[in-house]
């Protein structure tokens, strides 16, 4: 007599251990803490994802799941600090939000987290997106409904006509998202307004654009465009409600506003020099440099037409610039938080970021760092995230060679765990 199809279904998972509650990890290399010496032969024991042991030696428990990473390097997973998941910089963004409904955005940005998550990335700050659209991601993910890279989702503030402003369109186009965007503000009160409407609609963190864009399709410049009053109004108001602020900058005037109004990070940075480092280690700020998105608009503006005129200047100009700054500011001792932009690159590529931080003199545990222990300082997650401690998610992943000899390594992870759950193997 055939065995019902379930019992032999149920069968086979049992012996193959999916239900073992413990897993254990046994790491050829393991770099537990990124700042701290990696040690050979480790065994990281994970109980419902959940590190519960980290101990020398290959050991082995009862009925626990064992895999093999003895000739790996394994690390915590990566975390990116500035990521867009609704979308990827292309020739087709001037139509793409006039043939694609919200609920097919929505699936395109699963698969764009999923890319990332693969690529060794378990957790990502998304600092500009729809905003509900990108909240229900994160909840889903959360809840388990769908896989996925942890995501901590922004609201973003901005000036009306600033680089979070819509621009390139019609106005009538222009209007009629005028009238659905209440998070668009002009002087203190209303920025305060504003913020609040943020956090009361889910945002984990206010972005504000203290500067102009790159990306903004009109010819404003990348210079200071939100006035003191409006920025130490959004940073009050976000701050009262328990909300952390990072803030877009560009020039340094931009960067020394926000900085003086209290943000906690700064993206981009591309023009930071010795008075704005000094009050980045004054406050305490990071920097999350985006070395990457400079490389890409500077690629499109040369060899593409993805770029209108007014965009291609300012990508050349300030792309060009970036790299060197970020070495400066590296040199000052201005504390790092790895970010890409990623959606201005591909999605998937943001390891890229390290190898373009290597190559602008920052060191490659430093560069380790940024992407796991102060990404995890930076969204307050530092707790749970950013070390293979007990205690902390079982967020790990793997590579053959190791990234302290080569940077280049973390282009190719091998393996990806996140909360437990192995994503790539």
């Amino acid at each position: 007599m055939k065995k019902p199809i379930f019992a032999a279904f149920a069968a086979t998972l049992f012996s193959a251990g999916v239900f073992a509650k413990t897993t254990i990890i046994h790491a050829g290399e393991l770099l537990a803490v990124p700042g701290q010496k990696p040690f050979q032969q480790q065994s990281i024991v994970i109980e419902d994802g959940v590190i519960t042991d980290v101990r020398a030696g290959f050991v082995r428990e009862g009925s626990a799941n064992v895999i093999d990473l003895k000739d790996s390097f394994v690390m915590p997973g990566l975390m990116d600090m500035h990521v867009h998941l609704q979308g990827e910089l292309g020739p087709d963004n001037d139509t793409e939000s006039l043939k694609m409904s919200m609920p097919l955005v929505q699936m395109r940005s699963h698969m764009f987290a999923m890319r990332t998550l693969r690529s060794g990335f378990t957790t990502v700050r998304d600092v500009g997106s729809s905003p509900q659209e990108m909240y229900a991601l994160r909840d889903a993910i959360n809840n388990g409904w769908v896989d996925g890279p942890r995501i901590v989702a922004a609201g973003g503030v901005g000036i009306t006509g600033g680089h979070a402003d819509i621009s390139g369109i019609s106005p009538e186009y222009m209007a009629f998202h005028d009238d659905k965007n209440k998070t668009i503000c002009d002087g203190p009160f209303d920025c305060r307004r504003a913020t609040r409407h943020a956090i009361k609609y889910g945002a984990d963190l206010i972005k504000i654009t203290s500067t102009g864009g790159v990306l903004t399709d009109r010819a404003t410049g990348t210079g200071q465009q939100m006035e003191m009053d409006e920025l130490r109004e959004v940073v009050s108001a976000a701050k009262r409600m328990g909300r952390k602020v990072a803030s877009h900058a560009h020039h340094e005037a931009g960067i020394i506003a926000a900085l003086e109004a209290g943000v906690d990070s700064i993206e981009h940075g591309s023009y930071a020099g010795p008075d704005s480092h000094r009050l980045f280690k004054r406050t305490g700020a990071y920097l999350v440099p985006t070395l990457l998105a400079g490389e890409t608009v500077v690629n499109m503006a040369k060899n593409t037409e993805v770029l209108t005129d007014a965009q291609k200047a300012k990508a050349i100009r300030v792309g060009t610039d970036m790299k060197g700054n970020f070495g400066k500011a590296v040199k000052a001792g201005v504390k790092i938080a790895f970010g890409t932009d990623s959606g201005v690159s591909r999605h998937g590529d943001n390891a890229r970021e390290a190898v373009l931080m290597h190559e602008a003199g920052m060191d490659r545990m430093t560069i380790l760092q940024s992407a796991t222990v102060n990404a995890a300082d930076l969204i307050d997650m530092g707790d749970s995230l950013g070390t293979l401690e007990v205690g902390k998610q079982a967020d790990i992943i793997a590579m053959k060679g190791s990234p302290l000899v080569d940077i280049e390594e973390l282009l190719d992870v091998d393996f990806v765990m996140k909360g437990g759950k192995v994503f790539v193997q």
